[in-house]
This record gives structure tokens, sequence and C-alpha cells, in this order.
């Protein structure tokens, strides 16, 4: 059976975090008890066996850090997953440069002729107004970068209003 490796490259969403992260060290500190991959890798080798996602999820870093870790993160991979921008929103950090960084990720991917995917970004449940504008607006420019590079967009499963209308937001 061939393996299909999945770089999957971003901040702390990528690595699985509240509950869970791709460093043993961070995984210590979170007191996480599952110490063998995430959940959502659990998921996708159930969907198809072949695929092996590599996770390059780091918690806190901003799209700018994230690319500078794309070409050793793509190291033998067949396709490339990109996410990022919430550590951008939440240092107040133009979204506009966030989406420019995502979309340099996705070229560059391209350039290494790699299947590339592009994920939005989730809402912040610590955020406040400003922050849920600024995740607005970012994925409209996620959703606009993906169709013009014309790769996959991987949507958030949580529907906004459905959460703000269960959690009193």
């Amino acid at each position: 059976m061939e393996r299909i490796v999945v770089a999957c490259l971003g901040d702390s969403i990528t690595a699985g975090s509240p509950l869970w992260d791709p460093d043993p060290a961070v995984r210590a500190r979170l007191g996480s008890a599952v110490d063998e991959r995430s959940q959502w890798e659990w998921w996708a080798a159930r969907r198809d066996p072949r695929v092996e996602l590599r996770n390059f999820g780091v918690y806190g870093e901003r799209t700018d850090e994230i690319a500078a870790r794309l070409e050793g993160a793509a190291r033998g991979a067949a396709a490339l997953v990109v996410q990022g921008g919430i550590n951008d929103v939440v240092q107040g950090r133009p979204v506009e440069q966030a989406a420019r960084n995502l979309a340099g990720m996705v070229e560059r991917g391209r350039r290494l002729g790699l299947a590339v995917a592009l994920a939005d970004v989730l809402p912040w449940n610590n955020g406040d107004g400003r922050a849920a504008n600024d995740i607005a607006r970012l994925n409209v420019l996620v959703r606009a970068l993906a169709e013009g590079l014309g790769v996959p967009l991987l949507h958030d499963v949580v529907d906004p209003a459905l959460h703000d209308e269960h959690v009193g937001a």
C-alpha cells in the first residue's frame, strides 16, 4: 500500500490545540493523555489508511513564522495543507498581510510540486468584536485566495451562527 504523505503546516489549530500537540514536551505541559496522534489524524487514517499526515503545527505562530518553516515541512510530502492567521489577528496585525503570507505559502508549495489545500480560520472563543471582525475579513480573503489560486478550501466545520446561538455570544 503506497503512502500519501500530507504535510500539515500551521499554528496551534493544526497542532491540535487545546488537547493535543505534535511536540511531546508541549503535550506533557497540556497534560494530554493521548500520545499517539491528534483526533484529526486518527479520523483521516480511518477514512483512507494510505494517508500519512505529518503535523507541523506550532502554537502561537503568525503566518510569517509559519511560512519560514514551509520547505522543511514539505520535504518528502506529496501534498500540503496550509493553515494560519489566528495569531496575526490576536496580535492585531493586518489581515491583508496574513492573507498575502498564506498566498505565498500556497504558491511556494505548488512550485515544489505539491498538491495544496488552504484552510480558513476558526472563530476565536476568547476574542472580542475586533477579533471576530478580523477573522471574518480574513476568511473572506482566504476564500478568494483559494478560488483565485484554484486550490481546495478546507472550511471550518463550526457554523459561527450556530456557535453564537448555542454559546450565547
